[in-house]
């Protein structure tokens, strides 16, 4: 095959000159697309990348030729590729063939639901901020973002549709979705349709938003008389699949061909030795990988594993490592010497006492109004009762915390959202503010119900860290609002089912670096430098993660890592046990925090 010249990687629309004006601009249509031919060679561009309709390609080599131009940062696409087996043969070590399967839905017998979902709508989007929001789940979920302005500048296209779904009460964006239209796109003589690039926010407590998007964007193609549409799911995610054979998907022999980038590691790499790790572990160890750190598991249950490089070999488990000394892990590990210390450096903290008798505890109670009752020593939220009024619940409290640890601190109870800031090596590298865990009613199903639907939920997107107890605390919090395990809320009602915002009690996190205050900056590396320890992450109570105000609750020593992306917090821990290994296009795309 003779050479091929192609066009710029930033004008990508079709590999050869006769390409029509519908796809250099979405909104432009020929006058009368059903008189053409089937385009040749056609692209689109979807933001995330390129889609590649193989089928407009006289040869897959072709196909694959430009597929070899994808530029940095994007994840190119060529579906519905003939003979894959030639075009993976003209640059193997550049191409593979996608482990995902094909699923169509013929629209002629696809039926609406009968019910609409509640607490959410899926439409287009309607301001440049729910673009950003987009952007944030697909960062989020490990996907790729659109480049910036261009959902918004392209959100009355044609071709390609681009629906959310939008929380009704927070306004919230919480799911997306891309379809793509074939015959807008090139005449298809099949008269498809394709969907891509769907992602729900792993915080939002509302179900149905996944199934919700995917029925919209059918009913879509299906009012415009498309035949099917199309689209491509991993073959491992048993979940998805259930959904989309539920639906009326139907399993149809199309394959795929993507570019070997990192994006796309996991894919063609094959099973890693260590895969049993958990989340915390496994973020550590791909970003070694990476660079080239040999790793060894030591104990994968437990998260242990030693990195190796350049004669210099360091014990991690998780993020806590042989860097961080035993006085410093004690420091953080008993909460009352966490508290002297930090006050010690002038950081706010708020009033404690070890808990004793009962008319001391009264006492104590009476001086601040509210307590939080927590085990001095412990920690993914296990034993702590927050927002206690009434002098019983405090020593009730007290007993379930001396489960976990025999000395139990009684703690001034502080208004505010709780946020996690983590600094490694005296910077701020990502915070987060973290919510409690929460329902929404349907008007059907008892709270028993409900919850264990959320906690099954918050497993699934956070590899079974992240589950709501049914315990005693929830049964507490329950209480509070006139609730048992067997109330059936109305439909629509949003109840608070944990006092505590940690993420292993249901809790939820979002993203909010960008907008710390320095004086928060400042606190967290003061607190840092106080403790003596390279990697910590703190919890604060703070009334506006914008503002000033602030008290330091807590120290953690082993801070999880993958509870912050997209912001780089592997990297930047890699950097500091293996500076050697830093690359410069890590410190480029790295955060600017006010006040470093």
């Amino acid at each position: 095959m003779g050479k091929k010249t192609h066009p710029p990687p930033h004008q990508h629309h079709r590999l050869e000159s006769n390409a029509s004006p519908s796809l250099k601009n979405w909104g432009e249509l020929p006058r009368d697309p059903a008189a053409r031919a089937m385009d040749k060679a056609v692209v689109v561009e979807c933001g995330w990348g390129r889609l590649i309709f193989a089928q407009t390609f006289d040869d897959p080599r072709d196909a694959a030729e430009l597929l070899r131009t994808e530029r940095p940062g994007r994840r190119d696409i060529v579906f519905y590729i003939r003979d894959p087996h030639v075009a993976l043969a003209h640059a193997p070590q550049e191409l593979f063939l996608d482990p995902s399967h094909t699923f169509r839905l013929w629209l002629n017998r696809y039926r609406p639901a009968r019910q609409r979902r509640q607490g959410f709508t899926v439409r287009l989007v309607r301001t440049p901020e729910e673009c950003d929001q987009v952007n944030r789940i697909y960062s989020s979920r490990g996907m790729v973002p659109f480049p910036d302005d261009f959902l918004w500048a392209n959100r009355n296209s044609r071709v390609v549709t681009v629906l959310v779904a939008v929380d009704d009460h927070s306004e919230d964006v919480v799911g997306v979705v891309t379809g793509v239209d074939h015959k807008r796109a090139f005449n298809d003589p099949d008269n498809g349709s394709s969907l891509w690039a769907l992602a729900v926010d792993g915080q939002t407590h509302l179900p149905g938003i996944g199934e919700a998007l995917v029925r919209q964007l059918a009913e879509h193609y299906q009012a415009r008389g498309r035949a099917f549409m199309d689209l491509s799911v991993m073959h491992t995610n048993e979940m998805a699949i259930r959904l989309y054979e539920k639906l009326g998907f139907e399993r149809v022999p199309v394959f795929t061909l993507k570019h070997k980038n990192s994006i796309n590691e996991r894919l063609f790499i094959g099973p890693e030795p260590e895969a049993d790790l958990n989340p915390y572990a496994r973020i550590i160890v791909d970003e070694a990988r990476r660079r080239g750190i040999a790793v060894e598991v030591l104990d994968e249950e437990a998260g242990y594993f030693a990195l190796s490089h350049g004669g210099r070999s360091i014990v991690c488990r998780e993020s806590l490592t042989e860097l961080t000394t035993a006085i410093a892990m004690s420091r953080c590990d008993d909460k009352a010497v966490t508290r002297r210390l930090l006050e010690k450096a002038g950081l706010r903290v708020p009033r404690q006492q070890a808990a004793g008798a009962a008319e001391d505890n009264a006492a104590f109670l009476q001086r601040c109004g509210r307590l939080v009752v927590k085990p001095a020593r412990g920690e993914q939220g296990q034993g702590i009762s927050v927002d206690l009024s009434d002098a019983e619940a405090v020593e009730r409290a007290v007993g379930e915390a001396r489960r976990f640890c025999e000395t139990v601190l009684l703690e001034e109870f502080c208004a505010g959202q709780d946020l996690r800031i983590i600094v490694i090596d005296s910077k701020v590298v990502a915070a987060a503010t973290r919510r409690p865990a929460a329902i929404t009613g349907n008007g059907r199903d008892t709270l028993r119900t409900l919850i264990e639907h959320q906690s099954r939920r918050r497993a699934a997107a956070t590899g079974g860290e992240s589950r709501i107890p049914t315990d005693a605390e929830t049964e507490r919090c329950l209480a509070d609002e006139g609730l048992d395990w067997d109330s059936v809320p109305a439909d629509g009602r949003e109840i608070v089912v944990r006092k505590t915002a940690n993420l292993h009690t249901g809790g939820t996190i979002h993203d909010v670096t960008e907008r710390l205050h320095h004086t928060l900056v400042e606190a967290a590396v003061k607190g840092a430098r106080a403790l003596d320890i390279p990697v910590v992450g703190f919890d604060f109570l703070v009334p506006d993660v914008a503002g000033p105000d602030y008290v330091i609750i807590e120290a953690n020593e082993r801070p999880g890592l993958a509870n912050h992306e997209p912001q780089p917090t592997a990297e930047r821990f890699i950097d500091l046990l293996f500076p050697q290994t830093r690359f410069a296009p890590l410190a480029d795309r790295s955060n600017q925090i006010k006040g470093e």
